[in-house]
C-alpha cells in the first residue's frame, strides 16, 4: 500500500474510533444518569417520601436567592408548566410557599417552608452518603474531578448554544 493510502487509512480509522468513543460516551452518560436517577428515586422515596426531581427542586430553592418558576425552568431545562405543577405538589405538602415578588407583581418568589428546609437537610445526608459510596466504587478523586470539569464544559456549550431548551 502506498504511503499516502496508509496515511488516509490511518486517519479514517482514527476518525472511526473518535466517533465510536463519542457514541459510547453518549450512551454511557445517558444510561448512568437514568440509573442514578432511578436509584435515588427509590432511596429518597424510602427515606424521605420524595423523589429525585423533588429533592433537586428543594435544593435549588434552598440555595438560590429569590427563585421563580421561570428561573427553575431555565436551570433544569424543563417547561414552566412542569415546574409550576411540581411546585403545586410541594406546596400542597407544606414544603414550599409562594410569596409575592416585590419586583414584579405578576410573579411569585418560591420559598422553602420550615418543614421543607428540614426535609432537604435530612435528604442531603442520605443523598451525599449514597452518592459518595457509588462514586468511590467507580472512580478515583482525580477521575471524578476531571469528569466534573468535562460535564461542566459540556453543559456550558449546550446552554450557550441553546441546545435542549424546551420551547413551551
Amino acid at each position: 500500500m502506498p504511503r499516502q493510502q496508509c496515511i488516509v487509512y490511518a486517519v479514517e480509522r482514527k476518525s472511526q474510533r473518535v466517533v465510536s468513543d463519542q457514541m459510547a460516551f453518549f450512551a454511557d452518560l445517558v444510561r448512568c444518569e437514568t440509573r442514578l436517577y432511578n436509584h435515588f428515586n427509590d432511596e429518597l422515596r424510602a427515606a424521605h417520601g420524595i423523589v429525585t426531581s423533588q429533592y433537586e427542586f428543594l435544593r435549588y430553592l434552598r440555595d438560590e436567592a429569590s427563585p421563580r418558576t421561570t428561573d427553575m425552568a431555565a436551570e433544569f431545562a424543563i417547561g414552566v408548566g412542569a415546574v409550576s405543577k411540581a411546585m403545586d405538589r410541594l406546596e400542597a405538602r407544606g414544603l414550599v410557599a409562594r410569596v409575592p415578588n416585590p419586583a414584579n407583581r405578576r410573579s411569585n418568589i418560591l420559598r422553602l417552608t420550615e418543614e421543607g428546609h428540614t426535609l432537604v437537610e435530612s435528604a442531603d445526608k442520605t443523598f451525599e452518603a449514597r452518592l459518595a459510596g457509588i462514586l468511590a466504587g467507580a472512580a478515583t478523586t482525580e477521575q471524578i474531578h476531571a469528569s466534573t470539569e468535562l460535564l461542566a464544559s459540556l453543559r456550558m456549550v449546550l446552554e450557550r448554544d441553546g441546545l435542549g431548551t424546551p420551547t413551551g
